[in-house]
């Protein structure tokens, strides 16, 4: 469903142009300065980013689907997120504001529609009072624009079917399509040179000494990235793989740590009838004992509401539902120590999505502390998203960035995003001045 909007979004906007698919016989080793494998929101911002700033150089980007933001970036909840959670002084926190700031202009640039909508993060009872002040705290160091604490009366005024006592507001969250946000990222990065390639799903990088056509002289363009019988040849290579960073590294001689953990975001839907009860983001209260932040309330450009997400292991890298399985895959993350170690802290916790998962109802109860007036007949499955989690061998999550190189000739050359997560999209902009900081550090020297 929700690709099927990004598509008509794309099409309705002339951004089909954008991609084209990679043809052995027309597009037979060509050469590029630097390659970009994934066409998620991260390294389609990274490769527009590198053309701005060097516009001589010879890019592309390889996506293996049909589609640019096919996984992550067009399965996720649309927020524009301020920066309040993260740790203070932390990248996370640094480039979320700048982020924040980035994309609304972009967005008004580009005349992309959106919402600023605000947020609440609501206590609903004393207990989560103390909690709430401390992420007041951060908010404030984090430099949050527009921050405030407010009281059940202005609760009230912004959210008038919401319950709480205390509340954080965030009037500078907002709601976009950030699928669609990646196409108009990959339109620019065509219109300053680069090319984009669908269907190009790496399988391998392979060194070669010597040239194989008149474009090149020597070893110019040594590495060759291959994808079931297709190559193309690259001086140097970027890898912003999502879902699959930890087994793109792999290939060029890095370790699989941290290893990716799929974990499903499945949302429910609000009835259309009681849609306008809710004005922006409402948020829970994040809980420290508990690795994911809960149930929350985001409506979205098209009018609907989400409910959620829960967060269950999914059962294949890139699985939607319950019935998407691959044995070699979900095998892969059970037999691996630190998801054991993990599964083992929040054996609880993990038991209870499970449920929720299976039986809707039992996420009424949390939904209803802030929208009372919701009953089991305003609630019914929706969409669902894929979370690449990082996981350490001890069984942490890995809550920043990863950055990683391989061994030899090769891994000299390929630098590997190995973790960029949320709020990756809000941040898509700011991340890529890092990473194209990085890639001048490590091959533009």
């Amino acid at each position: 469903m929700l690709q099927q909007i990004i598509h008509k979004n794309v099409n309705r906007l002339g951004l089909t142009s954008v991609c084209r698919y990679f043809t052995s016989s027309a597009d037979r080793e060509k050469n590029y300065d630097i390659a970009i494998v994934g066409g998620g929101i991260v390294g389609v911002a990274s490769a527009r980013e590198l053309l701005l700033r060097h516009p001589s150089l010879k890019l592309v980007v390889l996506e293996k689907e049909k589609s640019l933001a096919f996984h992550q970036s067009g399965h996720n909840s649309g927020v524009i997120h301020a920066g309040i959670y993260y740790q203070p002084g932390s990248l996370k926190a640094k480039l979320c504001v700048e982020g924040l700031h980035l994309s609304y202009k972009y967005l008004d640039e580009k005349d992309i529609p959106y919402k600023r909508c605000g947020k609440l993060v609501v206590a609903t009872n004393k207990d989560e009072i103390g909690r709430l002040e401390q992420l007041h705290k951060r908010a404030l160091q984090n430099c949050v624009p527009g921050i405030e604490m407010v009281d059940e009366k202005k609760i009230k005024e912004i959210e008038p079917f919401c319950k709480g006592l205390k509340a954080l507001w965030s009037p500078n969250t907002g709601i976009v399509d950030w699928g669609l946000v990646t196409q108009y990222y990959g339109k620019e990065f065509q219109e300053l040179g680069g090319e984009i390639y669908l269907g190009f799903g790496v399988d391998g990088f392979h060194l070669v000494p010597e040239s194989q056509n008149s474009e090149s002289i020597g070893n110019e363009y040594p590495v060759r990235i291959t994808s079931k019988g297709k190559a193309v040849r690259a001086k140097h290579v970027l890898t912003c793989g999502g879902l699959q960073s930890d087994l793109l590294a792999e290939l060029s001689g890095c370790p699989r740590e941290p290893r990716i953990v799929p974990f499903r975001g499945e949302y429910l839907l609000l009835n259309p009838e009681k849609c306008h009860m809710i004005k922006g983001n409402i948020y829970p209260v994040p809980d420290p004992r508990v690795p994911f932040l809960g149930v929350h309330f985001t409506p979205r450009m098209d009018g609907s509401v989400w409910l959620g997400p829960n967060a269950v292991l999914a059962f294949k890298r890139e699985g939607y539902g319950y019935g998407d399985i691959n044995l070699r895959e979900l095998f892969d993350a059970l037999k691996y120590p630190g998801f054991q170690r993990m599964a083992l802290k929040y054996a609880l916790f993990g038991m209870g999505e499970m449920m929720r998962s299976i039986f809707i109802s039992l996420q009424l109860k949390e939904l209803r502390k802030y929208i009372p007036n919701i009953d089991a007949k305003d609630i019914s499955r929706g969409p669902a998203g894929v979370r690449a989690q990082a996981i350490d061998p001890s069984g942490n999550m890995v809550d920043d960035f990863v950055f990683d190189m391989g061994v030899g000739e090769i891994g000299k050359r390929v630098l590997h995003v190995r973790n960029a997560p949320s709020p990756a999209a809000t941040s898509s902009l700011s991340i890529a001045k890092m990473v194209a900081n990085k890639v001048e550090a490590e091959f533009l020297v």
